[in-house]
């Protein structure tokens, strides 16, 4: 009677490298073939085992008979006055309609060549944590990306910057769609595969992890030693103001904050980035400078303060310019290290998760549902 049991592929993208060159030793592969295809899905982008040339036609069938390449897929382009370029991709899920997006930061000199290109990735399918002037926080979280899914939304990106200016990518932001210490593994092992030498070959020193503050996620990177930059979503410099704003302070107060990050910096002895987005008369005033300088001198730090990308349905506000040279000059006072970060792609609703809200994602779970 035939066998007519259908014998389930190995999605290679799932694979961190270890795990690739373990697949491949079980297949009766030498070690050098493992790189080969590593360079190929990571390096080259290909999709399909038949461009994978320098492998045997025969290497290449027994390939495709045990394994898959997964793509996530391009669905939707913005390009704002500023140069800024919003993307929306569809994960590779047969029952599930999810999608996420990325966006690139552009930076250009007088004469209008690039100087910086920012690609800010996303982590997860939504968010649970709810900030409240979050688009993404209202989705509530699907599921999380593997890492295979966020070094696409990279490759993608790279190979268009390359295309568009002539330049690859010079820094990535785990800033996008979701929590990246909630997806730790997949985040970790992203950033290894982006700056491995077969692959992108970006320095770890261009890339930035931020977290609205996952205290045990952050001694981990401490303890594993992870060469990114951490940066911390602060916006509040009290608990009171920050309960308000940002439900995991809740049970991961500033308190808590303080020890993790005089943990990380004490195990690292690297400096880290507050994240400090300024609202109209709430986080804006001299007394909020003062209590934030005090954050900062937790450990050796800079302070990040973004003008608010407004979003719909959100009565916080971007801070008026006034009030942002008032909060500036404060900071300065206290000896604090401060930029300010512009909003970019106003016209297109660059703000995290305000593309896919408009596509329709209903929503998913959060820590603000009643239990």
């Amino acid at each position: 009677m035939e066998n007519t049991e259908t014998i389930k592929k190995t999605d290679l993208k799932s694979l961190n490298k270890e795990e690739l060159q373990a697949f491949c030793s079980d297949l009766g592969l030498q070690s050098y073939r493992a790189d080969q295809v590593f360079q190929w899905l990571y390096q080259k982008g290909v999709s399909d085992f038949s461009e994978m040339t320098n492998l045997s036609k025969d290497l290449r069938a027994k390939l495709d008979e045990t394994a898959c390449i997964s793509r996530i897929e391009p669905v939707a382009q913005q390009e704002s006055r500023d140069g800024t370029i919003k993307f929306l991709f569809r994960l590779d899920e047969e029952d599930k309609d999810y999608k996420v997006e990325a966006v690139m930061i552009p930076d250009f000199y007088e004469d209008g060549v690039p100087k910086r290109l920012t690609v800010c990735v996303s982590s997860q399918v939504g968010c649970v944590f709810g900030c409240s002037f979050c688009a993404t926080g209202k989705m509530g979280l699907f599921r999380s990306l593997s890492h295979g899914e966020i070094v696409d939304q990279v490759q993608y990106i790279n190979a268009l910057m390359e295309e568009k200016y002539d330049k690859k990518i010079t820094n990535i932001v785990y800033m996008g769609m979701g929590e990246p210490l909630h997806n730790y593994q997949a985040v970790v092992d992203s950033s290894h595969i982006i700056t491995d030498p077969l692959s992108i070959e970006l320095s770890p020193k261009r890339i930035t992890v931020s977290t609205v503050g996952l205290t045990k996620q952050i001694k981990k990177l401490a303890d594993d030693a992870e060469e990114f930059n951490l940066a911390i979503s602060l916006h509040a410099a009290t608990d009171e103001k920050r309960d308000r704003i940002m439900p995991i302070n809740s049970s991961m107060n500033l308190e808590s904050l303080e020890d993790a990050v005089k943990y990380y910096h004490r195990k690292t002895e690297k400096p880290l980035t507050y994240e400090y987005l300024l609202f109209d008369n709430f986080n804006d005033s001299k007394e909020d400078a003062r209590n934030l300088a005090r954050i900062v001198k937790w450990a050796p730090s800079k302070v990040n303060i973004i003008m608010y990308n407004n979003v719909a349905g959100v009565e916080l506000q971007r801070a008026k310019e006034e009030r942002l040279d008032n909060f500036l000059r404060e900071l300065i006072r206290n000896d604090v290290r401060a930029t300010v970060r512009r909003s970019r792609g106003d016209d297109i609703d660059a703000g995290c998760g305000q593309l896919a809200i408009r596509e329709g994602a209903p929503k998913g779970k959060s820590i603000t549902d009643k239990k």
